[in-house]
């Protein structure tokens, strides 16, 4: 497998119009224009929206031109692509607070040397009202009202905002802008960036294309959330990021090698045939989280993390032989419960006081919401204070 091959498979779930078109324009030698755009709704980045910052970068790496777009203009809006209702309005001060540091997260997978930075307020700010009643134009409003999610809010007779049927034409509008060869982006962005394709054909009679990425879950197994206390952000501490890696559901982990990761498709295979050969996967994931903190921190984080980890957990502090085992069937629990149920809290009062106190901890990763819902898994294991512990078992 050479770079081009990787590139068009690693991860990616789909190319339109099709991969075999797209790999005779890459091995044709030409230099293509190539982006990825991220609105600014949040303050911080997780290693599930570096699966594309990573497939940027290999395109940098092979001499395209290739743009990290900032998308403080389209965030005005929000794109409700995932979402079940409108997304809240930011102001342009909220939005300028929050991409306040996204370049400097992106460069833990990005060589800005080697990528442009722009901003959509550049064009689309410029853009009077006709113009955009002539780039309306080129698509219809059942197309949108067709979408899955769409429909299902209308049936629920929920509000779809006019505005909202606006972002896959400004987004369009920002791919014809660039002269966009390539669309970057996860596969719920798929409608907007065919909207950058239309505009390609219509205007400049030009073919382009999309690669849509596939999702890194979260350490649970659900989406990447801030709320569900699953996600893994590029600005973690090295020992947070390394202790929430070990807590990966073991489901999860050949996945998190293949798109969390820059190691080889060689080293991924290899995975697969430990875990399918029966090797504990504490071990793999270990090697998993000294992989991740060395490539997003260094590698004397990483070897810090591990030792700060195997401290905590599997040497002097912790005699797993003498740990008390919880069975249980149920796996999702309210924190707040499972220490009751547990026993190491004597009652709610008590292990709410306990989770303010920044007390307990999963698999090393600290849990500060009392309402937290937590999924457990076999071999888990909850800290409690300084000396308290259970190892999880399902049953």
């Amino acid at each position: 497998m050479d770079a081009i091959d990787e590139l068009l498979t690693r991860g990616v779930e789909n190319i339109i119009p099709n991969k075999a078109a797209l790999e005779k324009v890459l091995r044709g030698g030409k230099k293509l224009n190539i982006y990825l755009g991220i609105d600014p709704t949040a303050t911080n980045i997780h290693i599930g929206h570096a699966v594309p910052l990573r497939k940027l970068q290999q395109f940098a790496e092979l001499g395209h031109h290739v743009t990290f777009l900032i998308g403080d203009f389209t965030a005005l809006i929000g794109d409700t692509s995932d979402k079940e209702g409108e997304r809240p309005v930011l102001t342009s001060a909220q939005i300028e607070a929050n991409f306040q540091t996204y370049k400097k997260q992106a460069s833990k997978v990005l060589d800005f040397t080697k990528i442009t930075v722009r901003h959509n307020s550049e064009w689309l700010k410029k853009l009077a009202f006709a113009d955009i009643v002539k780039l309306t134009q080129h698509f219809s409003a059942g197309d949108f009202v067709g979408r899955e999610l769409i429909k299902k809010r209308l049936a629920d007779g929920k509000k779809v905002g006019l505005h909202e049927l606006l972002y896959p034409v400004m987004q369009g509008y920002d791919s014809y802008f660039m002269d966009t060869d390539i669309q970057l982006g996860g596969t719920d962005q798929t409608f907007n960036m065919q909207a950058g394709r239309v505009l390609q054909k219509d205007l400049r009679g030009k073919e382009s294309f999309i690669i849509a990425n596939g999702f890194l879950d979260g350490t649970d197994g659900r989406k990447m959330s801030k709320t569900w206390n699953n996600g893994i952000w590029l600005v973690d501490e090295p020992a947070d990021m390394f202790g929430k890696i070990m807590s990966l559901k073991d489901s999860l982990i050949e996945q998190y090698y293949l798109l969390a990761t820059n190691l080889p498709m060689s080293e991924v295979a290899k995975v697969k045939q430990r875990l399918s050969g029966g090797e504990n996967p504490m071990i793999l994931k270990k090697e998993l989280a000294y992989a991740i903190v060395t490539e997003l921190h260094s590698k004397m984080d990483a070897a810090k993390a591990q030792g700060s980890f195997e401290s905590k957990f599997q040497k002097k502090s912790l005699d797993m032989n003498d740990v008390p085992v919880f069975s249980t069937k149920q796996t999702k629990w309210k924190l707040a419960d499972l220490l009751v149920e547990t026993k190491t809290a004597t009652s709610k009062s008590e292990a709410r006081r306990l989770i303010e106190q920044d007390a307990v901890e999963i698999n090393g990763v600290g849990i500060k919401f009392q309402t937290t819902e937590v999924t457990l898994k076999a071999h888990d294991i909850i800290k409690i204070g300084k000396k308290k512990f259970v190892k999880i078992q399902i049953i």
